[in-house]
């Protein structure tokens, strides 16, 4: 038995995305179609102004103009338009690792095996609403004793162009797998769930309503942050050994909190607002910047469903809005989440006040948003696209050959270049522990509770929260076929097509293991 079995033992499931097309990683066309529909769905942004200009001190970085020039962008526009036109018809957009990354760039070059650049990528929406990179700039700041290094590449004409475009591109998806791991996952849904959960159980009885509410979205999160801190992000552990920030992880993570993170924007309406891919119609509803944006489609239907139950949750228990203003329990756990839990920003000006029902159901839904709905769409993805390291490497482990510009390196490089995207690649022992954590943390255990699955007793106690609850649960199972049903439209091209995966990561039910979709109530791994 053992002989017949020993083939398989060690062997991982193939991810999805590769089983369905081994070479869409290499792709253009995918690269940008997972930035709306991938693993990390949330950072792209609208740009709205050019020339792009970074916001760091010239005299610590270097000069602050991109190498993304109008020049280079209007070649890769093939005279389609000027720069000028596609960004007032919002035709481009931009994934932005610079100023964020390029103050890392020395400390983490200083690691074993690990390299950085600051890096920008403008991608140019076409009229098919699918997104095309246009061009790539990676940085290098200035430093005592040597000056900033720059570059714009793109997918030129010639091989040599187009291999130094894939090596570029291999740099920007580690960006955007360490920005994901550390700060769309573990800082925004993981680490700032917890003052949610510390001042519920701290200020709110087991009676109160809000709690009762709260309760399912709280489960297992603490335990599995604990577990994290033990052997996921310690010192020392797989992110610091598989991940480029290394020992800067959580510094990193720290920092974006304190430049980034805002409580109001964690709402999904307020954030695609914010990123410049919605805007608000004078009828109060949103009008997606790109019409097939997967993740806002889905995230939006899933948002709404959320904030109805809470609307008519709140309504059965206050009746106005002086009940939510007089209810010294909610008033002292709101105030502990802000000047407790979230101590260094409680004099932001973006903090909702709770004193009426409008904003405690606003407070109440982006709670249960980010527990359920964005960590779902940032977690449960992680093997299909990811366990194939290649397609988001955790890792570039050596510089892309023309900064140096070194006759060895060059010369390896015009000899075999795939070999040296290859090397540049993290190593075996790296990609086997990034594949075996990708695959637990993508993994539905048999007891999972999905959102709109299973009511608490003390809803069910209540006729008219019973009902609301059913509502809730139903309209959940709707939005099931409406996510099929936008799968199969071949008009949706980021969802629908050859190859493609079908985007799931927001459909509400699943079965146990590694699936690509189900939505728990809470942040249970």
């Amino acid at each position: 038995m053992i002989e017949d079995t020993t083939e398989h033992v060690l062997r991982f499931e193939v991810p999805e995305m590769l089983e369905r097309d081994r070479f869409s990683w290499f792709r253009d066309e995918e690269f940008a179609r997972q930035t709306l529909a991938g693993l990390n769905p949330i950072c792209i942004r609208r740009l709205t102004e050019f020339p792009i200009v970074s916001k760091l001190d010239p005299a610590v970085y270097g000069p602050a103009e991109s190498a993304l020039t109008k020049e280079v962008l209007e070649k890769m526009m093939n005279g389609r338009m000027t720069v000028e036109e596609a960004v007032e018809k919002k035709r481009l957009f931009l994934l932005d690792y610079h100023d964020v990354f390029l103050p890392y760039v020395h400390r983490v070059r200083e690691l074993p095996d690990t390299t950085l650049y600051g890096s920008r990528t403008v991608f140019f929406l076409s009229e098919e609403g699918t997104l095309m990179p246009l061009a790539i700039e990676l940085t290098r700041p200035q430093s005592p004793t040597r000056p900033q290094w720059r570059r714009a590449f793109t997918h030129g004409p010639d091989a040599t162009e187009s291999w130094l475009w894939k090596l570029a591109k291999a740099h920007v998806l580690t960006h955007d797998t360490g920005y994901h791991q550390l700060v769309s996952h573990w800082l925004r849904t993981h680490a700032c769930v917890e003052p949610y959960i510390i001042a519920t159980n701290r200020q709110l009885s087991r009676m109160h309503p809000v709690h009762r509410l709260l309760h399912p979205h709280f489960r297992y999160t603490m335990e599995i942050n604990a577990l994290a801190r033990e052997a996921l992000i310690n010192a020392d552990g797989i992110i610091e050994e598989a991940f480029w920030p290394g020992r800067y992880s959580i510094e990193l993570s720290s920092v974006a909190y304190g430049a980034a993170w805002q409580f109001d924007t964690e709402a999904l309406p307020e954030d695609l607002v914010s990123r410049g891919l919605a805007v608000r119609r004078d009828d109060g509803e949103l009008e997606l910047a790109i019409k097939d944006y997967p993740y806002a489609d889905d995230g939006l239907l899933i948002w709404g469903s959320i904030k109805q139950w809470a609307s008519d949750y709140v309504d059965f228990y206050y009746k106005s809005d002086g009940d939510v203003a007089g209810d010294k329990e909610l008033r002292a756990w709101w105030e502990e989440v802000r000047t407790k839990g979230h101590a260094d920003k409680k004099d932001e000006p973006w903090w909702p006040v709770c004193d009426s029902k409008e904003n405690l159901v606003q407070i109440l839904t982006i709670i249960m948003w980010v527990t359920s709905g964005h960590h779902a769409a940032v977690n449960f993805g992680q093997y299909h696209y990811a366990g194939y390291f290649p397609n988001r490497p955790t890792v570039v482990r050596k510089n892309i050959p023309v900064e140096e510009n070194r006759d060895d390196e060059m010369k390896k490089f015009m000899a075999r270049p795939e070999e040296v995207l290859l090397q540049s690649l993290p190593s075996q022992m790296q990609a086997i522990k990034v594949m075996a954590t990708l695959d637990i943390l993508s993994s539905h255990s048999p007891d999972e509770e999905y959102m709109g699955e299973y009511a608490e007793p003390a809803w069910l106690a209540e006729p008219m929260v019973k009902a609301a609850f059913e509502k809730f649960s139903g309209r959940l199972k709707e939005v099931e076929g409406t996510i099929d049903q936008r799968n199969n439209n071949p008009e949706n091209k980021n969802r629908c097509g050859a190859g493609i995966v079908p985007y799931e990561l927001l459909k509400p039910f699943s079965e146990p293991g590694v699936t690509g979709r189900g939505i728990p109530n809470s942040i249970s791994i």
